[in-house]
């Protein structure tokens, strides 16, 4: 999507055929299942599914002219090593307000298992956050919960793995999920503070801060310039499989 893109409710005049735009779309879902890169723009524009405008068409045809041009792109899955335990890493994102029509708030993450992205989402909050961090801390509870789900999974099929960690670009967020102390500006998050709080105590997940330009769930939260796009794109593993003549270097854990 064009970065500056903030598509709303109004502002243009209806589509002159609802039905190919919502059959459109309902195709481009699909896509997202090896095409991590562009959840956040097809969820934006499901979004408008009820009342398709003009604004929305033309980011729909935006998609599709970026995958007509990627053709050859894919998500890349390699073997893990068997000698140590596979480590499960989880970036969490959050971009806070973004919603011109309601304010509500668009979470994003992306799990790493060894090499590989397994899991990844692009989605609208159900509720509004009155603060950047409480925007941040909801979409790192729901990760939290995807992560344990996960190793979970993994423990039935007698698949050892480190303790999962979860990395975060919001230090507030960071530190309340450490801080044994409730604020009254945190009571309305109290679920999610005390569910993560007691993961991290009980060590069953590690929560640490990562730098912004490290954040690589960026590119689930909102739309991004080619310039920052393109490198986030290559960090959940989506790659041209004509470059494929060396193996891709690792999936940072650190």
């Amino acid at each position: 999507m064009v970065s500056s893109s903030k598509l709303s409710h109004v502002g243009s005049a209806a589509v002159d055929d609802p039905t190919q735009f919502r059959s459109v779309v309902g195709a481009l879902q699909y896509a997202t299942l090896t095409r991590p890169e562009i959840s956040f723009s097809v969820n934006k524009v499901c979004q408008f599914l009820s009342n398709p405008l003009e604004d929305h068409w033309k980011a729909v045809k935006r998609i599709l002219r970026y995958l007509s041009g990627t053709l050859h792109h894919g998500l890349l899955i390699q073997p893990s090593t068997v000698q140590q335990p596979m480590q499960l890493l989880g970036f969490c994102d959050a971009d806070w307000a973004s919603d011109p029509d309601d304010r509500r708030s668009t979470s994003g993450a992306c799990v790493y298992l060894g090499p590989n992205v397994v899991s990844w989402w692009s989605k609208k909050q159900q509720l509004v956050a009155r603060s950047s961090a409480e925007a941040e801390y909801r979409s790192m509870a729901q990760l939290a919960a995807e992560l344990l789900w996960i190793q979970s999974l993994l423990r039935e099929l007698h698949c050892s793995t480190q303790v999962p960690r979860i990395l975060c670009d919001n230090l507030s967020t960071v530190t309340l999920a450490h801080n044994p102390i409730l604020h009254n500006r945190t009571k309305h998050m109290e679920l999610d503070i005390f569910f993560l709080r007691e993961k991290v105590l009980s060590k069953s997940l590690s929560v640490a801060h990562v730098p912004a330009h490290d954040q690589w769930a960026d590119i689930l939260t909102k739309p991004l310039s080619a310039t920052k796009f393109v490198p986030l794109r290559a960090k959940l593993r989506v790659l041209n499989k004509t470059d494929l003549t060396s193996p891709p270097a690792d999936s940072k854990g650190d």
